[in-house]
């Protein structure tokens, strides 16, 4: 199924990994709401995914339909019901996520703060934004290095 780049896109990131198990029964759960995902009756062209063990990530193309409040709402209940599941947090805007030798680290803002304070994290640091709201964004601007993000304004002090 292809989406066009303007599809929306919603990224809900975990404060620890998901087990292989975990991930595989998420992104069954996923598969299930999104196959039935409907806005006022239509059914949307929609997917989601676990990504990185850390993501999930949410694609909405509204060619076909577009989503509602009642849509974005069902699908945010979804992502509840994981977070009770898991025992995790989804919502948690504070907690930073970027990478360490290829692998997804999330930390705090206070320990990432640290990080960049100490030289931890660089400039070429690969961070996470997780406020791209389009497909073309979120491939194009999702996985950035850290002076080209968002993150470099926030911290920018510390450079």
């Amino acid at each position: 199924m292809s989406f066009s780049p303007q599809s929306k896109v919603w990224i809900y990131q975990s404060n620890r990994a998901f087990t292989q198990d975990e991930a595989s029964a998420i992104q069954l759960k996923l598969n299930d709401f999104t196959s039935q995902w409907k806005a006022h009756g239509h059914q949307l062209k929609a997917k989601a995914e676990v990504i990185h063990q850390f993501f999930i990530v949410f694609i909405v193309d509204e060619a076909t339909a577009g989503v509602t409040g009642c849509s974005i709402d069902a699908s945010v209940r979804v992502i509840k019901e994981i977070e009770q599941a898991y025992q995790v947090d989804l919502f948690d805007r504070f907690n930073i996520a970027y990478q360490v030798d290829g692998q997804v680290v999330v930390n705090t803002k206070e320990d990432f703060e640290t990080l960049v304070n100490i030289k931890s994290v660089g400039p070429k640091t690969i961070v996470y934004n997780n406020l791209v709201q389009s497909l073309q964004e979120f491939e194009t601007k999702w996985e950035i290095p850290f002076e080209q993000s968002w993150h470099s304004k926030v911290f920018a002090h510390l450079l």
